[in-house]
């Protein structure tokens, strides 16, 4: 779609490319067991596009979209022979000082609106339709936060790809022609100690993350010793080219119960990409010099999943579907 298509429609699901937004929820879900949790979720998930039309027809310029991603376990239930090559559990990664952990998670739901009402009542009506077919296991609501920044005051998303390398970075291709125009989807929910944070002189806070913090200007990378965020966060293959990925990162906090962060999520192409930049930023490169940011943000979840195309989601929903009759 065009630019101006998004506001004359509802987004169609699983709209890698919808714009990004102001508000956001972001529904980290495990499925019970058994035959007949597994058809429920099949019937929500068949349901999905009637669902966004139903609530985004209230304001189209509300840009309301929806993006459903299944877990590696939840995906085998599905029972169709074949899964995206690279679609495994999210893998730990200790470094010396800070981990990455693992945590559950069989279906992710990305609820994206200008609106955060629009966000809540669509969430509010999946969950209701899904009932007790799911357990919540992680709800987190964001929000634009000023001219895009996180809580730590920087922008954030500055590299991600425009226009046409959206698709190229994000989407998956003929490498693994099953599953093209899916994508895989990496999520963690960083926790912020601020104070310790501000206390840091600017011109130490722009090294960290590698750009000014007014201007949002990149800083000369450094060629050895330590490393910046986004220096460590860019991954280049053995051939010298750059690998993008699209971040829909979102602030999200509770001042009254201390609670300050940023809420990852990843989609690219390639799940090795993210997987690179996770192992550079807590183990370091070399390793022992990881990301400074983890000395002040620390991570508290980790998932993968993988959203499939429409085309691919409904082969799943039919399958399943199809055994039950």
């Amino acid at each position: 779609m065009t630019g101006s298509d998004w506001d004359r429609v509802p987004i169609d699901s699983q709209s890698i490319d919808a714009p990004l937004s102001r508000a956001a929820v972001f529904l980290t879900l495990t499925v019970a067991d058994g035959s007949e949790a597994l058809r429920a979720v099949c019937d929500v998930l068949d349901g999905l596009d009637d669902l966004i039309k139903s609530v985004g027809f209230r304001d189209l310029n509300g840009r309301l979209s929806c993006i459903a991603a299944l877990g590696s376990a939840l995906w085998d239930r599905f029972e169709i022979g074949q899964r995206p090559q690279e679609l495994r559990p999210f893998a730990v990664i200790e470094g010396a000082t800070h981990t990455a952990p693992a945590t559950a998670g069989d279906l992710f739901f990305h609820i994206r609106s200008e609106r955060e009402d629009l966000c809540f009542e669509f969430e509010r009506l999946l969950l209701d339709q899904l009932g007790s077919s799911v357990e919540m296991t992680d709800e987190v609501t964001g929000f634009r936060y000023f001219d895009s920044r996180d809580l730590l005051g920087f922008v954030d998303g500055t590299a991600n790809p425009t226009g046409r390398d959206i698709g190229a970075s994000t989407l998956v291709g003929d490498e693994d022609q099953a599953f093209a125009g899916g994508s895989y989807v990496v999520v963690q929910k960083y926790l912020h100690r601020m104070q310790p944070w501000f206390r840091l002189p600017k011109d130490e806070q722009e090294q960290i993350i590698g750009r000014e913090i007014v201007s949002n200007v990149e800083l000369p990378d450094a060629t050895d010793g330590q490393k910046s965020h986004k220096t460590l966060a860019t991954i280049v293959d053995e051939h010298g080219a750059e690998h993008d990925i699209l971040r829909d990162n979102m602030p999200f906090g509770r001042p009254g119960h201390g609670e300050y962060g940023t809420y990852f999520i990843g989609y690219s192409r390639y799940l090795w990409v993210i997987q690179k930049m996770l192992e550079r930023m807590f183990i370091g490169d070399p390793p022992g010099m990881h990301d400074r940011l983890l000395d002040f943000s620390t991570a508290e979840t980790g998932a993968v999943f993988f959203a499939p195309s429409p085309r691919t989601l409904s082969a799943l929903v039919q399958a399943v579907q199809n055994r039950d009759r």
